[in-house]
């Protein structure tokens, strides 16, 4: 048996999240990859998950692993995935690992970011990408509103009910708030790990500040908190992107030089 390790990139529109449902709901990514694995080599696998994106919500670095008894080799098998995948999903890398590698429990920090359109008419080309906020964002404010977000915090305030989380610390090494051109924004969230909902959570505070609803320094208070109902506004699933999951010892700003 070798333990697989895949990196794979996906345009998450047309599917109800990556992981696989139990009810059947529409496709998913999981699902999608699982099957087109059983068509390959007639085999059945699961497959362990870096991140359970939700619907919508896209991936450029969603890394996973599984077992097989398969042979196909390892630099075969990208080739091989995409010859029957949908256009939609892309595998990058196939590696084989440890048995005791887990794309989950190994996982050392991820990085997300999510693209706000901040112009008054909606870029159509990038409307699958982006979520639309017509009103002018008050950049500067979200960067400062932002920092406090930064540390090992109870983020109770930012977890959406239905995750499976039992504890609700966590530690967000960078969150950042940049304008790019032609007003598109990027919010950069990197930590150790990430509640249900939780990065569109942070997202949808800092429009809020953005929008001059909230002060920065008033998001110590909602973290102490830890009352949902002080952080309701969830931002839109398309704007988000699963952008890299870290497995070595190098830190954040090692590997991207933009979060400095």
């Amino acid at each position: 048996m070798r333990n697989i390790r895949l990196k794979l990139a996906y345009d998450g529109t047309n599917y109800h999240g990556f992981q696989r449902q139990i009810k059947s709901v529409g496709p998913t990514v999981q699902g999608t990859l699982e099957t087109v694995w059983a068509k390959l080599v007639e085999e059945e696998v699961t497959l362990a998950m870096a991140g359970r994106t939700d619907a919508g919500v896209h991936a450029s670095g969603q890394i996973v692993n599984f077992m097989t008894s398969a042979r196909i080799p390892e630099e075969k098998i990208p080739k091989a995935f995409n010859s029957l995948l949908p256009r939609d999903i892309r595998i990058l890398e196939a590696k084989c690992v440890p048995h005791e590698f887990n794309a989950r429990w190994s996982a050392k920090w991820k990085r997300y970011d999510y693209l706000i359109d901040n112009k008054p008419i909606p870029d159509i080309f990038k409307r699958l990408y982006t979520s639309h906020v017509p009103v002018p964002l008050n950049v500067a404010q979200m960067q400062e509103a932002a920092c406090y977000l930064e540390g090992c915090h109870n983020f109770k305030t930012f977890a959406a009910a239905g995750g499976d989380s039992k504890r609700f610390e966590r530690t967000i090494y960078r969150c950042q708030v940049k304008e790019e051109e032609n007003r598109l924004v990027r919010v950069s969230c990197v930590g150790d790990g990430f509640l249900y909902h939780m990065v569109r959570i942070i997202v949808g505070t800092l429009m809020d500040v953005g929008k001059g609803r909230i002060f920065p320094q008033q998001i110590p208070e909602i973290i102490a908190s830890q009352d949902r109902t002080q952080a309701r506004m969830i931002a839109q699933a398309q704007g988000l992107t699963l952008v890299h999951v870290n497995y070595t010892d190098e830190g954040p700003f090692e590997v991207f030089n933009d979060l400095i």
